[in-house]
């Protein structure tokens, strides 16, 4: 996620590399072409301005549905950190509340409380791992028995096997009596929530943007750079200045295929890349956070802010 608020020129003109080479040669091009007799060929401005026009409603339209799409991905995850806060609570205060039974162990207790919320931990990194396409699965070890990280390997669906072992745990749990009464009911719906949050954030991984407006928009933006300087070589050459016709051209289509780049590159918010929703840093805030309530004090160093971007 970009915090900084001011962009570097050089990583903003790389973003666009290709539409500007394509708008200086065609500028290029037809400037030349005009200038040495050619083909002296201009349109009306009417035209590029009635395309630009068709096209700022595609871009318009494609970056408000991006930014909706990353926006729904960053809720998702907001909910997340919650309902991890709230199950860990959950796991620790149902565990402590039996404390008074007879058949009470305190280790056996809090072995449970490190094991159930150390797989909570596992599972929103197993979810950002998940859905980046990665394959550092080894950052779970620490979180997880041998036996169940050796299950794990052999799963497909990663994090939702991690949350079929956090079910089984509950129930033995249970059955052995650290946990009572109700308690595996409130701790299901924070489980049924994660499920949530997990199918909503493969929904915006799996199910594109429409391609249409992704294929329209490129193509449309590409014609009205091709057109862009035969509307204007005959005005600018008019003002007997025809070779400022390329950077104006340039500049224009520079705005337009931002405009369009902007769009692009928000309508996937799960690729790790600087525009993405800061994973990292939310499993990090979601591990310190558990590991605190467990009363640990050796926590992990939170992830800051580096060079303007947030992971």
């Amino acid at each position: 996620m970009i915090i900084k608020r001011n962009f570097n020129p050089i990583k903003v003109v790389y973003y666009v590399k290709m539409e500007l080479l394509f708008s200086t040669v065609v500028s290029v091009g037809i400037w030349w072409m005009y200038e040495i007799g050619i083909a002296q060929v201009s349109l009306p401005f009417s035209i590029a301005a009635i395309l630009g026009s068709a096209l700022a409603i595609f871009i318009a339209f494609r970056n408000n549905s991006a930014y909706g799409r990353w926006w729904e991905a960053r809720t998702v995850w907001g909910g997340i950190v919650n309902s991890s806060r709230v199950l860990a609570r959950l796991i620790i205060t149902f565990t402590d509340s039996h404390a008074h039974q007879a058949n009470y162990e305190k280790e056996r207790s809090e072995a449970f409380k490190k094991q159930l919320i150390y797989s909570c931990i596992a599972w929103v990194h197993a979810l950002r791992i998940h859905l980046r396409n990665q394959e550092t699965w080894s950052e779970l070890k620490p979180f997880l028995t041998s036996e169940d990280y050796s299950l794990l390997i052999q799963s497909q669906n990663k994090p939702n096997f991690i949350q079929l072992l956090m079910g089984q745990k509950i129930y033995q749990g249970m059955a052995n009596g650290i946990l009572g009464g109700f308690d595996s009911f409130q701790m299901e719906g924070q489980l049924l929530a994660l499920a949530n949050y997990q199918g909503s954030c493969e929904r915006i991984k799996n199910t594109p943007l429409l391609r249409q407006y992704d294929f329209f928009t490129r193509l449309f933006l590409y014609v009205f750079i091709f057109l862009l300087p035969f509307a204007l070589i005959a005005d600018f050459n008019r003002m007997e200045m025809s070779g400022l016709m390329i950077p104006v051209s340039i500049l224009i289509s520079f705005v337009f295929s931002i405009q369009a780049k902007v769009g692009e590159v928000n309508e996937d918010p799960f690729e790790n890349r600087i525009t993405d929703v800061p994973l990292s840093a939310l499993c990090n805030t979601i591990e310190r956070d558990l590991r605190e309530m467990l009363g640990e004090k050796e926590l992990p160093q939170k992830t800051e802010v580096k060079e303007g971007y947030l992971f």
